[in-house]
């Protein structure tokens, strides 16, 4: 046999031997092609962050402190004189929700810096805490003023009062930090006294996250019952899971 024949012959016995196709019969639906590896899952939230920006609970527990000042104010300003009392709120986590900054640092696995901060207050984005605007509002309609004392620093505090109009916060006044002092107390004791344009006023109610936000108060407050006695009187406390001045009370 040629050397030609011989290799033909093999072919033909390969190809009968080999398995036949599959073919799908007339009208099947195609097979499915394999899906693409998954991608990489985004990393998780913090518990405090992912609560704050996600969870019912806060966004109930926000408005039912502002409606509670809001009622309990009808009550503290009855027959006052327009103009003459006003309300102190703090910023941050009070009447401006940074937990879109606090998302950011936490996907970064980076912490707080004051750089990365002012930068994010210089963009002007933070949203409003549920209830803040409306409460504003509702002070200014009962002949009340609106202050807001923040220890951002000066340095940023047009770019926070524009923050404000632009969540038509009604505020009268911002009290941004002066250099080197984070104590609010002279700047709460400057409101009653006259201020920036605004006659002497007597502060009804004070709003707040954090302790400091308050009166002559710190974390020393905790075991002090009569010294918390004004909570749901005249002062008004926002949930803050994610900072504060308690992360630095001891755990037990």
């Amino acid at each position: 046999m040629s050397r030609r024949i011989f290799s033909l012959s093999l072919l033909v016995l390969s190809a009968a031997c080999a398995p036949a196709a599959t073919v799908p019969p007339a009208g099947a639906a195609p097979a499915p092609t394999p899906a693409p590896a998954a991608a990489a899952a985004q990393p998780a939230l913090p518990h405090d962050i992912h609560w704050v920006r996600n969870s019912a609970e806060y966004r109930a527990l926000a408005l039912q402190v502002y409606r509670d000042a809001g009622d309990r104010l009808r009550e503290l300003s009855r027959g006052m004189a327009q103009g003459s009392w006003g309300v102190i709120l703090d910023a941050d986590e009070t009447v401006l929700d940074n937990s879109e900054y606090q998302k950011r640092r936490a996907l970064a696995g980076a912490g707080y810096s004051d750089e990365s901060w002012n930068a994010w207050v210089r963009e002007r984005a933070a949203g409003a805490v549920p209830g803040a605007p409306e409460f504003t509002r509702a002070v200014r309609e009962l002949g009340g003023r609106v202050v807001i004392v923040t220890n951002r620093d000066e340095a940023v505090c047009a770019e926070t009062r524009e923050n404000l109009r632009k969540l038509d916060v009604a505020a009268d006044l911002v009290l941004c930090r002066p250099q080197g002092q984070s104590d609010k107390n002279p700047r709460f004791q400057a409101v009653g006294a006259g201020t920036a344009g605004l006659p002497p006023l007597r502060v009804l109610e004070y709003v707040g996250d954090n302790i400091q936000d308050f009166p002559g108060l710190s974390q020393a407050a905790r075991p002090t019952p009569a010294a918390l006695e004004p909570f749901g009187r005249s002062y008004f406390m926002l949930p803050d899971p994610m900072y504060g001045s308690w992360e630095r009370n001891p755990m037990r």
